[in-house]
Protein backbone atom coordinates (compact mmCIF):
# COMPACT_ATOMS: atom_id res chain seq x y z
CA UNK A 1 0.00 0.00 0.00
CA UNK A 2 1.26 3.49 -0.84
CA UNK A 3 2.24 5.60 2.14
CA UNK A 4 0.25 8.76 2.83
CA UNK A 5 3.23 11.15 2.69
CA UNK A 6 1.04 14.18 3.45
CA UNK A 7 0.45 12.97 7.02
CA UNK A 8 3.18 15.03 8.68
CA UNK A 9 4.90 15.19 11.12
CA UNK A 10 2.87 12.35 12.66
CA UNK A 11 -0.77 11.24 12.65
CA UNK A 12 -1.73 12.90 15.95
CA UNK A 13 -0.32 16.32 15.03
CA UNK A 14 -1.72 16.07 11.51
CA UNK A 15 -5.23 15.32 12.83
CA UNK A 16 -4.97 18.21 15.31
CA UNK A 17 -4.46 20.64 12.40
CA UNK A 18 -8.06 20.14 11.15
CA UNK A 19 -10.31 23.06 12.19
CA UNK A 20 -13.38 22.00 10.20
CA UNK A 21 -15.39 18.80 10.24
CA UNK A 22 -18.77 17.55 9.13
CA UNK A 23 -20.77 14.44 9.95
CA UNK A 24 -21.50 11.70 7.44
CA UNK A 25 -23.82 8.73 7.88
CA UNK A 26 -23.10 5.90 5.47
CA UNK A 27 -26.06 5.12 3.24
CA UNK A 28 -26.83 1.65 1.92
CA UNK A 29 -26.19 2.73 -1.69
CA UNK A 30 -22.62 3.69 -0.72
CA UNK A 31 -21.72 0.12 0.21
CA UNK A 32 -20.66 -2.73 -2.05
CA UNK A 33 -21.26 -6.49 -2.16
CA UNK A 34 -18.71 -6.96 0.63
CA UNK A 35 -20.92 -4.83 2.90
CA UNK A 36 -18.41 -2.05 3.43
CA UNK A 37 -18.20 1.43 1.94
CA UNK A 38 -17.33 1.26 -1.74
CA UNK A 39 -13.97 2.85 -2.51
CA UNK A 40 -15.58 5.46 -4.78
CA UNK A 41 -17.78 6.78 -1.96
CA UNK A 42 -14.80 8.22 -0.07
CA UNK A 43 -14.18 10.69 -2.91
CA UNK A 44 -17.84 11.73 -2.80
CA UNK A 45 -17.47 12.36 0.95
CA UNK A 46 -14.35 14.46 0.26
CA UNK A 47 -16.29 16.52 -2.29
CA UNK A 48 -19.19 17.00 0.12
CA UNK A 49 -16.77 18.14 2.82
CA UNK A 50 -14.96 20.51 0.44
CA UNK A 51 -18.25 22.22 -0.49
CA UNK A 52 -19.32 22.48 3.16
CA UNK A 53 -15.86 23.80 4.12
CA UNK A 54 -16.11 26.63 1.57
CA UNK A 55 -19.70 27.36 2.62
CA UNK A 56 -18.64 27.53 6.28
CA UNK A 57 -16.00 30.10 5.37
CA UNK A 58 -18.50 32.10 3.32
CA UNK A 59 -16.67 31.16 0.12
CA UNK A 60 -19.52 29.45 -1.64
CA UNK A 61 -20.11 29.42 -5.34
CA UNK A 62 -20.70 33.19 -5.69
CA UNK A 63 -17.41 34.20 -4.06
CA UNK A 64 -15.21 31.70 -5.85
CA UNK A 65 -16.87 32.21 -9.22
CA UNK A 66 -16.91 36.04 -9.18
CA UNK A 67 -19.88 36.73 -11.47
CA UNK A 68 -19.68 33.33 -13.06
CA UNK A 69 -16.34 34.01 -14.74
CA UNK A 70 -14.40 31.50 -12.65
CA UNK A 71 -14.80 27.92 -11.58
CA UNK A 72 -13.05 25.50 -9.28
CA UNK A 73 -11.49 22.47 -10.97
CA UNK A 74 -10.08 19.39 -9.26
CA UNK A 75 -6.55 18.89 -10.60
CA UNK A 76 -5.91 15.67 -8.68
CA UNK A 77 -7.14 13.64 -5.74
CA UNK A 78 -5.69 10.77 -3.74
CA UNK A 79 -7.34 8.54 -1.17
CA UNK A 80 -5.66 6.15 1.24
CA UNK A 81 -7.87 3.51 2.83
CA UNK A 82 -7.00 2.62 6.41
CA UNK A 83 -9.97 0.59 7.70
CA UNK A 84 -13.45 -0.55 6.70
CA UNK A 85 -16.64 1.35 7.37
CA UNK A 86 -20.18 -0.01 7.08
CA UNK A 87 -23.81 0.88 6.37
CA UNK A 88 -25.28 3.34 8.92
CA UNK A 89 -21.91 3.92 10.53
CA UNK A 90 -21.37 7.51 11.58
CA UNK A 91 -18.21 9.17 10.30
CA UNK A 92 -16.59 12.51 10.97
CA UNK A 93 -14.91 14.08 7.96
CA UNK A 94 -12.16 16.62 8.56
CA UNK A 95 -11.26 19.04 5.76
CA UNK A 96 -8.46 21.58 5.62
CA UNK A 97 -6.43 23.69 3.25
CA UNK A 98 -2.83 22.57 3.70
CA UNK A 99 -1.24 24.83 1.08
CA UNK A 100 -2.50 28.04 -0.47
CA UNK A 101 -0.83 28.84 -3.79
CA UNK A 102 -1.36 31.62 -6.29
CA UNK A 103 -4.16 29.96 -8.27
CA UNK A 104 -4.41 26.58 -6.54
CA UNK A 105 -4.73 25.09 -3.11
CA UNK A 106 -4.04 21.69 -1.64
CA UNK A 107 -6.77 20.23 0.50
CA UNK A 108 -6.48 17.33 2.93
CA UNK A 109 -9.17 15.04 4.29
CA UNK A 110 -9.54 12.58 7.16
CA UNK A 111 -12.44 10.22 7.77
CA UNK A 112 -12.80 9.01 11.36
CA UNK A 113 -15.24 6.52 12.85
CA UNK A 114 -16.55 5.66 16.30
CA UNK A 115 -15.71 7.21 19.63
CA UNK A 116 -12.09 6.06 19.39
CA UNK A 117 -11.55 8.07 16.18
CA UNK A 118 -10.63 5.00 14.17
CA UNK A 119 -8.97 6.17 10.97
CA UNK A 120 -11.05 5.05 7.97
CA UNK A 121 -9.46 7.02 5.13
CA UNK A 122 -7.26 10.01 4.43
CA UNK A 123 -6.80 11.99 1.28
CA UNK A 124 -5.38 15.02 -0.40
CA UNK A 125 -6.08 16.88 -3.59
CA UNK A 126 -5.31 20.04 -5.49
CA UNK A 127 -8.00 22.36 -6.76
CA UNK A 128 -7.37 25.19 -9.19
CA UNK A 129 -9.30 28.39 -9.84
CA UNK A 130 -9.88 28.62 -13.60
CA UNK A 131 -11.36 31.24 -15.93
CA UNK A 132 -14.49 29.70 -17.40
CA UNK A 133 -13.89 31.16 -20.91
CA UNK A 134 -10.12 30.81 -21.32
CA UNK A 135 -9.81 27.60 -19.28
CA UNK A 136 -6.60 29.01 -17.80
CA UNK A 137 -5.77 29.29 -14.12
CA UNK A 138 -6.34 32.65 -12.44
CA UNK A 139 -5.14 34.04 -9.11
CA UNK A 140 -7.22 33.30 -6.04
CA UNK A 141 -8.86 36.62 -5.01
CA UNK A 142 -7.13 38.34 -2.10
CA UNK A 143 -10.23 38.30 0.13
CA UNK A 144 -10.59 34.53 -0.38
CA UNK A 145 -6.88 34.00 0.41
CA UNK A 146 -7.18 36.08 3.59
CA UNK A 147 -10.30 34.23 4.72
CA UNK A 148 -8.70 30.81 4.24
CA UNK A 149 -5.35 31.76 5.78
CA UNK A 150 -7.06 33.29 8.82
CA UNK A 151 -9.27 30.24 9.36
CA UNK A 152 -6.38 27.81 8.86
CA UNK A 153 -4.01 29.94 10.97
CA UNK A 154 -1.43 29.91 8.20
CA UNK A 155 1.09 32.53 7.14
CA UNK A 156 0.10 34.57 4.10
CA UNK A 157 2.77 34.32 1.42
CA UNK A 158 2.84 37.36 -0.80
Amino acid sequence: MARADYIQPNLEEWLAAFHFSTDITIRYCETDMSGHVNNTSHLIYFEQGRVEYFDQLGLGEDTLRHDGEMMVVAADITCHYHSEAFFREKLKLGVRVARLGNSSLDMEYCLLADEKNRLVATGRGTIVLVNRKTRRSVPIPEDVRENISTFEQMEMIR
